[in-house]
């Protein structure tokens, strides 16, 4: 059995979906499931559910969604009454796709640091793969504001280690139109535009490599009143220099 928050919230059992009902029981489990065995507060799921305008029967509507829950979990699962809130632990047939996720990120990002390339893009495509959407759709927004940011971040750097271990692997070619829409949605992450620039200079396309660095510094100069960071001038002194193709994108940071 599955506890899904990477895309729809969900739990999947046999190839079979189950969504929870409404948002509000969503967000409940969504927010035991974030907390990773550690109790959340009543007043902590009332705000979550209602923000700062909570109904007379707060209580007791949080109190039915988690005897909901409590029967959808999977075996040897618990959802623990625990003072004035609820935890939720995960038994051992219970996986949970964002500790999942964790665990693949840190062995890829660990594995592309020791410079295992092979291992580091076959653990952090595994890592990716488990995403399905937005992490924590159809969720309040309340808890998509508070969770979904750090859930995010990990997500790029993740994506941002497989892209440079594959880039390491000879793939520059195939990795563009990729990195391409990355640089387009994320103008500010001076890494894609970094593995971008490497990536064009690799496949022969030196002069679009220094226009992509002159358009991130004029960004960061418009927008942010700053220079581009020691990764991204690194990697257009490697161009000019023709030291990149000798050199790993981690070896510029």
């Amino acid at each position: 059995m599955e506890y899904r928050i990477l895309g729809p919230v969900q739990i999947g059992t046999g190839g079979q979906e189950d969504a929870l009902g409404g948002t509000k029981q969503r967000t409940t489990f969504a927010a035991l499931v974030v907390a990773d065995g550690r109790a959340v507060s009543d007043d902590c799921l009332g705000r979550l559910l209602w923000d700062d305008r909570p109904p007379a029967t707060a209580a007791a509507q949080i109190h039915t969604y988690a005897s909901r829950i409590r029967r959808r979990l999977a075996p040897g699962s618990q959802l623990l009454r625990s003072r004035a809130g609820y935890r939720l632990v995960a038994g051992p047939e219970a996986v949970c796709d964002h500790r999942l996720f964790a665990e693949h990120s840190r062995a890829g990002l660990g594995a592309l640091r020791s410079q295992q390339y092979p291992l580091a893009a076959e653990r952090l495509a595994a890592a990716l793969a488990l995403w399905r959407g937005e992490a924590l759709a159809d969720t309040t927004d309340l808890l998509v504001e508070a969770e979904r940011p750090a859930l995010e971040e990990a997500r790029l750097e993740a994506l941002e280690g497989w892209v440079e271990a594959e880039l390491i692997l000879g793939r520059h070619r195939q990795l563009i139109p990729e990195l391409t829409r990355l640089v387009t949605r994320h103008p500010m992450r001076e890494r894609f535009r970094a593995l971008l620039m490497t990536a064009l200079y690799r496949s022969e396309r030196q002069a679009e490599a220094m226009s992509l660095y002159r358009d991130g510094r004029r960004i960061l100069v418009d927008e942010l009143g700053v220079e581009p960071g020691r990764l991204l001038v690194r990697t257009y002194e490697a161009i000019l220099s023709g030291e990149v193709r000798s050199l790993m994108p981690h070896q510029l940071a």
